[in-house]
């Protein structure tokens, strides 16, 4: 079983920068697809990044492309998504997610098999 912590969110006005961070359980986190996703008030769930095992490629959403960074640190069993020039349009639940393959489709919500239990991040106006 895979377990993953998500922690980091909070409440920043416009523009300002978070950092989120999902720890997650397991010896072969090396080997995970790992995944940010949010769900804003109301709404469903949408894709924001993703990072295949290595690093080495990076995928974002439109909307995230250009101020949020997804990295990861292997050694630590840690992924981030450092977030910048935050909107209010931003503010909503962020849920990391894992997999054990390696996703084509890594935008989809019902690739992955693991979740984390979320972080509130609200962006004021």
């Amino acid at each position: 079983q895979v377990q993953l912590v998500e922690s980091g969110g909070g409440l920043v006005q416009t523009g300002g920068s978070l950092r989120l961070s999902c720890a997650a359980s397991g010896r072969t986190f090396s080997a995970y697809f790992m995944g940010w996703f949010r769900q804003p008030p109301g709404k469903e769930r949408e894709f924001v990044a993703a990072i295949p095992w290595n690093g080495r490629i990076t995928y974002y959403a439109a909307s995230a492309k250009g101020r949020f960074t997804i990295s990861r640190d292997n050694a630590k069993n840690t992924v981030y998504l450092q977030m910048t020039t935050l909107k209010p349009e931003d503010t909503a639940v962020y849920y990391c997610a894992a997999d054990t393959h390696t996703l084509v489709s890594y935008s989809n919500v019902g690739q992955y098999a693991y979740w984390g239990q979320g972080t509130q991040v609200t962006v004021s106006s």
